[in-house]
């Protein structure tokens, strides 16, 4: 494959079934596709899971590529659309497993500890309302507002006032954990 063919170009070859394209393009994007999941998650082991996870649905999704936006856009799209589902999984089971006493708590420790190894951003990211998390994933992802808010479906005056806010959210929390 040519180095200078587009994404969106090896996007539709491989909805039309090229192989080669397909893994071309999933060489290209998985490191930008692991780097964002692991912002939106927080812990390694969940953007490693998240990111297989997208690779292996990858095949069937891109089918649905139509070219209207650039490649990358889409799939950031699909990326944070797989982490708002396994979020809200992760919350049906925590749900599920409230009576479940010791199991949980050693869940919690467990999730405390793998926190631990976090650098601070990250972890304070964790805090976040989602959509601020979300915001915040995508433009330290190097996105520009006006992608960002393609990506989330707002506009780019949305975006600018969420990542102002996570800003004063994360200097807040900062500032107390420092007065501690």
């Amino acid at each position: 494959m040519r180095m200078n063919v587009t994404d969106e170009e090896l996007a539709k070859a491989a909805a039309r079934g090229d192989r080669a394209a397909f893994s071309t393009l999933l060489e290209r994007c998985y490191d930008r596709m692991f780097h964002l999941a692991f912002r939106l998650t927080g812990s390694r082991a969940e953007a490693e899971d998240l990111t297989q996870d997208i690779c292996a649905a990858l095949p069937a999704k891109i089918v649905r590529f139509d070219g209207r936006a650039r490649f990358t856009t889409w799939l950031y799209r699909v990326v944070v659309n797989a982490a708002h589902d396994r979020r809200r999984r992760q919350a049906t089971h925590v749900r599920a497993a409230d009576g479940w006493g010791s199991w949980e708590i050693a869940r919690r420790e467990a999730d405390a500890e793998t926190a631990e190894r976090i650098d601070w951003l990250t972890v304070a990211m964790r805090g976040l309302p989602d959509d601020l998390r979300d915001t915040l994933a995508l433009v330290l992802d190097e996105m520009t507002h006006a992608q960002a808010a393609e990506i989330l479906g707002v506009s780019e005056g949305t975006v600018s006032w969420r990542i102002s806010e996570a800003k004063q959210k994360l200097r807040t929390q900062r500032q107390e954990e420092d007065r501690a």
